[in-house]
């Protein structure tokens, strides 16, 4: 079996196992069409009426009921403890885009373990659909087409420095760190262009979707 056993030129829902508004994975699945279940989310697809495509991950969290629901050569059991099931479904997709849901809201270390895999060197470009929040890493450059007074929050994920356009408070100069400045809560005052050098997170509004995805593609 190949390495990056799911492949999909259009785009690839990842599902977890936490709390998923039914909206939200509709709105995944209309962009990004394959999904795909990081364990016990396979649970979670089902229970909202959306069986998975496939299921990757140790297989300690998926109930006796959906396995026997999903056939034996889409569930692939990865035995290793070094990474997260959500980990274990990124390394092995190819798509342009992964739109990730039920991986924010319950457990924190989950979300925190989560949302570091966003920054991670060679992971593909994943947005994460929160409650009220879509949150990615930031490309190099990225251009929002944003209302003004919309929230825009940086968190960075280790040393970052960047320039930008159309904030309510520039982040040129700034040296971002996790345990020192961070970005949060800043505005739009239209058009937002964004220069970026390490890992830093975006996260805007929940109605910003779109937005992100289209921006996103277009990095």
């Amino acid at each position: 079996m190949s390495d990056r056993p799911v492949r999909d030129a259009r785009g690839v829902t990842v599902i977890g196992g936490g709390d998923v508004a039914g909206a939200d994975l509709e709105a995944a699945l209309a962009v990004a069409p394959v999904l795909v279940a990081a364990d016990g989310g396979a649970d979670r697809a089902l229970e909202l009426g959306q069986p998975p495509d496939w299921v990757i991950g140790d297989l300690d969290s998926i109930s006796d009921p959906a396995r026997r629901l999903i056939p034996r050569e889409r569930v692939i059991g990865v035995a290793e403890q070094d990474s997260t099931d959500f980990g274990k479904c990124l390394e092995r997709i190819e798509a342009p885009l992964v739109l990730a849901v039920g991986f924010a809201g319950r457990r924190l270390d989950h979300t925190l373990a989560a949302l570091s895999l966003l920054v991670r060197p060679g992971a593909p470009r994943v947005v994460m659909i929160a409650a009220e929040d879509v949150i990615l890493a930031c490309p190099p450059r990225l251009t929002l087409p944003l209302m003004p007074g919309t929230r825009v929050s940086l968190f960075p994920m280790g040393p970052a420095r960047g320039t930008s356009q159309g904030l309510d408070w520039p982040i040129d100069g700034i040296d971002f760190a996790t345990g020192g400045r961070i970005g949060t809560s800043n505005r739009a005052s239209g058009l937002v262009t964004l220069r970026m050098e390490g890992p830093m997170l975006l996260m805007l509004p929940r109605d910003c979707l779109g937005t992100a995805i289209t921006a996103l593609r277009g990095a």
